[in-house]
């Protein structure tokens, strides 16, 4: 029997060693990462084509999540019903993701129905019809989705803060663009933007799943080797200098909450501190018995939840503190978070410390339980540029880091006084709270 007056055993340390990872290139030069993955009959494919939206022309944000949004409805000889109904038939699942650097094409199909579903993604990425009827329902629809954003205080929070933070660089603007450009995107700018972005050369194919790799590479090589096109193509992103903390309004009239966004710019991914860096920030915000939450959250009450984290991009990235509480209590909660970023650089304790090493150790194989967990924990190593044996390495990385690291990686990359405080809610109500603040206040239109 259990005896539930005894708490249970330590289980031993986690070891983990990540399936080895293959690498090598088809015949049109697309590179391509496989890990065999042989617990269930299917297999993952993670195509990722650096081609997001920071390459939307200006007077045209809103291009690329435009064609992204286009590029399966229709290819080949079927429109886009028709390629619904052939995905459905296979019990293929498939689909589009965006973001400031990459577009992402998903695909997670059965063992037995690989090479039809890969004849599939094949057609969409080499012969996307960009129907004009297509073109007008997604255009449509994507407008609607802009319109009725503004109606969203979060999704305004995180915009004004990237457009605070970036300063106009490509990574200010929405990924899904700006409502007076998507308006002006025409067909054609979609066609335009398909033809010079999306290429082999600037893509990556992961595959993870039960296939024997001389298959998979006959397989690739067959119906991938005819996309060909060549892009060269870069675009330059300049980083802003740091300001001095600002507040930032954006009226929602009547509105009971108010959003809350706190941060600022912050290092590229591969830097020397970056577990550090995890350690300090998990401790601060970026889990449930963090600082900042059990202080906002458990003894103030002002929210059901706030975190903090850093969102790394290809060029730099950002820290962000995010809540949204009661309007009454918006300054107080400024207040609780600032405090919460100075004193996160004066003092954090072994235990703290030990904790979130624990914390980050146990829920790290839960990150590879499912086949699209390794395919974008694999995406990730791309995207950044990171060794293959990054993950078999990370646990003895975390649990190698000194309190003295972790308190430079607090000392050097949280900056109270250099932060945009973005406050979406009901402005005159806000500003009543912060008469005589210390920091300079603006309204701010989006």
């Amino acid at each position: 029997m259990i005896n539930r007056s005894e708490k249970p055993k330590a289980v031993k340390d986690i070891y983990f060693e990540l399936p080895e990872i293959k690498e090598f290139r088809l015949k049109n030069n697309l590179r391509v990462l496989f890990v065999h993955k042989n617990n269930l009959p299917i297999l993952q494919l993670n195509l990722i084509s650096e081609s997001g939206s920071k390459f939307d022309p200006t007077g045209k944000k809103g291009l690329a999540y435009l064609t992204a949004q286009l590029i399966d409805e229709g290819a080949g000889k079927y429109n886009a019903l028709e390629l619904d109904e052939e995905f459905d038939l296979l019990g293929t699942a498939f689909n589009t993701s965006l973001d400031n650097d990459n577009v992402l094409l998903n695909l997670l199909t059965l063992q037995e129905n690989f090479e039809r579903s890969l004849e599939l993604l094949s057609l969409i990425i080499t012969e996307p019809n960009f129907s004009d009827e297509d073109f007008i329902r997604e255009h449509a629809k994507l407008i609607t989705k802009l319109i009725q954003s503004k109606t969203q205080p979060a999704v305004q929070a995180n915009k004004a803060f990237d457009k605070i933070i970036y300063q106009q660089n490509p990574y200010s603007f929405p990924t899904s663009g700006l409502e007076n450009d998507v308006k002006l995107i025409s067909n054609d700018d979609v066609k335009s933007f398909y033809n010079k972005y999306y290429s082999p050369n600037k893509s990556c194919l992961i595959v993870v799943g039960n296939i024997i790799e001389n298959d998979l590479l006959y397989n690739l090589n067959k119906h991938l080797s005819n996309w060909n096109s060549t892009s060269n193509f870069d675009v330059e992103i300049s980083i802003p200098q740091k300001e001095k903390t600002k507040v930032y309004i954006v009226d929602k009239k009547d509105s009971p909450q108010t959003e809350i966004r706190i941060g600022h710019l912050s290092t590229k991914r591969k830097t020397k501190d970056y577990y550090a860096k995890v350690i300090m920030n998990t401790i601060l915000g970026g889990q449930f018995s963090s600082r900042i939450n059990l202080n906002l959250r458990e003894d103030k009450g002002y929210t059901y939840g706030a975190h903090s984290g850093f969102s790394y991009n290809k060029v730099t990235s950002h820290f962000i503190v995010s809540t949204s509480v009661e309007t009454k209590f918006t300054k107080n909660s400024v207040d609780e978070i600032l405090k919460e970023l100075k004193a996160i650089k004066v003092t954090i304790s072994d235990e703290e410390i030990e904790f979130a090493k624990s914390y980050l150790t146990k829920r790290f194989p839960a990150m590879f339980e499912t086949f699209n967990n390794v395919a974008r924990n694999l995406s990730t190593l791309v995207i950044h540029d990171l060794p293959f044996e990054y993950y078999n390495n990370y646990l003895s990385n975390l649990s190698s880091v000194t309190r003295k690291e972790v308190e430079e990686a607090a000392a050097n990359n949280i900056f109270e006084d250099n932060c945009a405080i973005i406050l979406v809610g009901d402005e005159k109500s806000i500003r009543n709270q912060f008469n005589d603040y210390g920091y300079e206040i603006e309204s701010l239109k989006l």
